[in-house]
Parts: C-alpha cells; sequence; structure tokens
C-alpha cells in the first residue's frame, strides 16, 4: 500500500513528505512529538476524554471523579545520579495523576526486558520501584514481564498505569487559563536531563548534579488545603518548562509571558548547559510543578510551596496575558522579549 492510500485510509496526514518514517525527534516532546500525536494518532482514537490533551484523562463513575494515566520509560542509563528507570517510572504516573488534581491510589507495570540484562541489576530496579512507591503513598497492585532476544531490546523498558481519584471541587483544564492568571515554577528547572547526560557521557562537574525525580503530590495535597481554585497544573518533562508552557497556550488559545530573571536555575546547571550548547528551558525535569492560577491565589500557593521542602526555589514566573495571541514570550535578562516556541528537534534522546 503507498503512503496515499495509508493516509486515506487513516483519513489523516501520516507525513508532510519531509518526514515518512519514525525519527528519535518525534519522541523528544517538541513540534515533531506534537505532530505525531495531534495529527496522526488522536484522530483515530478522537473522544471526550482523549481530546482534552491532559497528561491523565479524567472520567466519571457514580458521581466520582477518577483520572487515568499510562507512560513508558526508556531512560539511558538505567541508574543515574539521584535515581533509576525504577524510581523515575514511579513518580512520573504519580506526577501524571498529580497534574489532573488527582490523589493518586494505584500503579500496574510491565516490564520488557532483554534477555542477558543482569538479575542483580533488575534486583535493584524493583527494589527502588517499591520504596518510591512507598515513599508516594500508592500501591503497585497488577503488572506484566515479556524478555525479547539479545539485541532486540536496550536492557529494559518499563510500562507504568496509574489511577487517582480526582479531589471535590478541583477542576484542572488548559481551558480553563484566564487572562491575568500567574505561572507558578516550583523550583530549579533541567537538573533531571543534565543528570542524565553528565551520566551518560561521563562527564564531571564541580559540583555533582543529580536528577530532581520526586513525587508531587505531597506538595499538591498542601496546595489544595489552602485553595481549589487552581486552573491548570502541569509538570515538565520531555521538551522541558518552555514545551509544556508552549502545550498549555495551544490548548488554551492565550499568551504567557514568562521572566528570564525569575526563572530558578541551579549555577551548575545554567554552567553545563553553556558547556554543551543546551538550552535550560527546553531540558526535562521529573521533579517540578507548573500551576497557573488566579492572581488573587499566586501569593498564598507560592508561601505554601516554599514551605514545603520540594518547593522552596518556587517563584512566579510569568502570566497570561492576552486571549488573541497564541504563542509563549519570554522577558530577556536584557530587556527584550523573544518567542519560546517548541523545540523542532531533539535535545537529549531517552532521557524519561
Amino acid at each position: 500500500m503507498n503512503d496515499t492510500n495509508l493516509s486515506a485510509k487513516l483519513n489523516c496526514p501520516i507525513s508532510s513528505g519531509e518526514y515518512e518514517k519514525i525519527l528519535i525527534a518525534h519522541g523528544g516532546g517538541g513540534i515533531l512529538s506534537h505532530d505525531l500525536i495531534t495529527k496522526l494518532i488522536q484522530p483515530q482514537f478522537s473522544n471526550e476524554y482523549l481530546d482534552v490533551m491532559h497528561d491523565s484523562a479524567v472520567f466519571g463513575i457514580n458521581k466520582q471523579r477518577f483520572a487515568f494515566t499510562t507512560d513508558s520509560y526508556v531512560v539511558k542509563p538505567i541508574f543515574f545520579p539521584g535515581g533509576d528507570i525504577g524510581k523515575l517510572s514511579v513518580y512520573g504516573t504519580v506526577n501524571d495523576l498529580v497534574c489532573a488534581g488527582a490523589k493518586p491510589l494505584y500503579i500496574s507495570v510491565a516490564f520488557i526486558i532483554e534477555e542477558g540484562f543482569p538479575i542483580e541489576d533488575f534486583k535493584k530496579v524493583i527494589a527502588s520501584m517499591r520504596e518510591a512507591a512507598e515513599f508516594a503513598r500508592v500501591k503497585i497492585i497488577t503488572g506484566d514481564t515479556k524478555v525479547v532476544e539479545k539485541g532486540k531490546g536496550d536492557q529494559i523498558f518499563i510500562n507504568t498505569s496509574g489511577i487517582g481519584l480526582v479531589y471535590d471541587e478541583v477542576n484542572i483544564s488548559p481551558k480553563n487559563l484566564a487572562i491575568g492568571d500567574k505561572i507558578i515554577l516550583s523550583g530549579k528547572i533541567a537538573e533531571h536531563g543534565i543528570a542524565i547526560m553528565s551520566s551518560r557521557e561521563s562527564l564531571e562537574f564541580e559540583t555533582k548534579i543529580v536528577s530532581d525525580a520526586a513525587p508531587l503530590n505531597g506538595l499538591v495535597e498542601e496546595v489544595f488545603k489552602v485553595t481549589k481554585n487552581i486552573h491548570v497544573m502541569r509538570d515538565p518533562t520531555r521538551g522541558g518548562i518552555a514545551s509544556a508552557l508552549n502545550e498549555i497556550v495551544k490548548s488554551a488559545k492565550k499568551e504567557i509571558v514568562i521572566d528570564e530573571l525569575n526563572i530558578p536555575i541551579s549555577e551548575e546547571v545554567k554552567g553545563a548547559c553553556e558547556i554543551l550548547g543546551f538550552d535550560p528551558l527546553y531540558i526535562a525535569n521529573e521533579g517540578k510543578l507548573l500551576i497557573c492560577l488566579p492572581r488573587s491565589e499566586s501569593e498564598k500557593v507560592l508561601g505554601v510551596i516554599k514551605n514545603h521542602p520540594m518547593g522552596r526555589d518556587a517563584q512566579i514566573i510569568g502570566e497570561v496575558t492576552d486571549q488573541n495571541s497564541v504563542r509563549v514570550l519570554m522577558k530577556t535578562i536584557i530587556g527584550t522579549k523573544r518567542i519560546i516556541d517548541m523545540i523542532s528537534g531533539e535535545q537529549l534522546p531517552r532521557i524519561c
């Protein structure tokens, strides 16, 4: 079957003529990822839950709302400063549920293991998952294991799904974004991606950079104690805060302006990015949170976040400014403004 017939059968374009095969950048959280999902995948499965395009689907059963999510983890190396693929898979699933306004409850796990993978390493991974689940107060209640021939995988891949109970009176959706909303970032950016890269390439810096992988449910529970009036939450993983903010504005059809001076980043990470030629705005985080909320709630919520161990470096980094311009702008250190778009390629493959 040729491309034209296949495209017609799918009722959507499968390529622009430039990309007729999947590229590594299609999994990087940037423009190609967005196009793959919105132009090829979403049209085939379109429904009222999927079309919200959030990290979790929210649905109701007997007047109770639940959030459901799934994710796969292919990080390389599987052990890195501050974590490993097991811990990452649990925390990533927990955080996707949290960003839908849910209390995470249960997780499934499926392992795809390459023949020859050391049993001792597998023990470390599953022990790490158990510890992470206990720390995040969730239970792993079902799963699956498959083994593929040597050379047909890369050590171990993990798929997880999670389900949580949505808090009463909480309604998280990009559609709720409003002019004047403030944007809070819960801490320093780009630590996970740089930790992965330094480990992968055996890079050494004066201060060891470790992944920020952590569960966000405890932090968000504290926020919900003071207000349920939160419009949008997003954990900026693949593609960093730049891609996460762009996903929000594309769904909300509004403009966000952020201030470079207010974006928390460590000197070590900033220096590493300069050496490696990376833009930290596009580098993955695994324990940070973006919160969009009314101006009237922002200082109160910021104070609560700063009082939590995971939010001590939190800052208000921007606001929603326009409903007629769908873009993310950044006020630079020198006082100019530049457009922050989704990254077109892939800075760091295999980081989660």
